[in-house]
C-alpha cells in the first residue's frame, strides 16, 4: 500500500486554509501523496458534542488573531471572512460530485474566495462565479449534489472522520497517526518521511 498523507477538511476551517496553502507550498514538487478527505465540520462537532470556536466569543477573537500572525508568519494571503462561520454544505458536497483533474482547482478557488478574498461563499452568484471559472455546468452541479448518494457520502465520510477520532479540521492521518490543527503539519510530514 502506497503511504500518503491524509488531510481532513472543510472550507469553512481558516485553519484547513493555512494548512493547505503550506502543504502545497512544500509540496510544489508533488512528492507528498496528499489524500484529500471533505469533512462538514459542523456535523463532526455535532457527534462529538463539541461547541465550535465561532460560537464563543473569547475563543473567536483569539482565534482571528491566531490565523493571521499564522498567515503572516508564513507569508499567505489571509483576510478572516466577514461572513463568517457560514454553511459549507454545498460546496463540500460539490468536492464529491467533481472529476479528480478538477478537484484542485476548484479547492484553491473556494478556500482563496474565502479567506484571501472576503466572499461568502455560500451566496450562490459566489458559488455560480466559481462554478463559471472552472467551467462546470451550474444546473448539473446543483443537481449533483441533491443527489441522495452525495448527500450520504459526506455524511458517511463525516461519520468514518468522528470513528477515528477525528474532531477537528484540519487533520492529518498518516500511519494511522492522528496530527490535529495546522500546527501538527510538520509532526505529520516527519512520519511520512520516516
Amino acid at each position: 500500500m502506497t503511504k500518503s498523507l491524509k488531510f481532513y477538511f472543510d472550507f469553512i476551517s481558516p485553519y484547513s486554509y493555512l494548512a493547505y496553502k503550506k502543504l502545497r507550498s512544500i509540496n510544489k514538487d508533488n512528492k507528498i501523496k496528499v489524500t484529500y478527505n471533505p469533512i462538514l465540520l459542523g456535523g463532526l462537532h455535532k457527534l462529538g458534542g463539541i461547541t465550535a470556536p465561532a460560537f464563543n466569543e473569547r475563543k473567536m477573537k483569539n482565534m482571528k488573531n491566531d490565523c493571521e500572525l499564522i498567515a503572516k508568519k508564513n507569508n499567505i494571503e489571509f483576510i478572516w471572512n466577514l461572513k463568517f462561520p457560514i454553511n459549507s454544505l454545498y460546496l463540500m458536497r460539490g468536492y464529491l460530485v467533481l472529476s479528480d483533474d478538477l478537484r484542485n482547482k476548484y479547492f484553491d478557488i473556494c478556500f482563496d474566495s474565502y479567506w484571501k478574498n472576503n466572499l461568502d461563499i455560500s451566496n450562490k452568484e459566489v458559488i455560480e462565479k466559481i462554478l463559471n471559472f472552472i467551467k462546470l455546468d451550474t444546473k448539473k452541479f446543483y443537481e449533483d449534489i441533491e443527489n441522495e448518494e452525495v448527500k450520504n457520502k459526506l455524511k458517511e465520510l463525516t461519520n468514518h472522520a468522528f470513528e477515528k477520532d477525528i474532531f477537528g479540521a484540519p487533520t492529518f492521518v498518516v500511519n494511522d497517526k492522528i496530527f490535529w490543527g495546522q500546527d501538527r503539519l510538520d509532526y505529520a510530514l516527519e512520519e511520512y518521511n520516516s
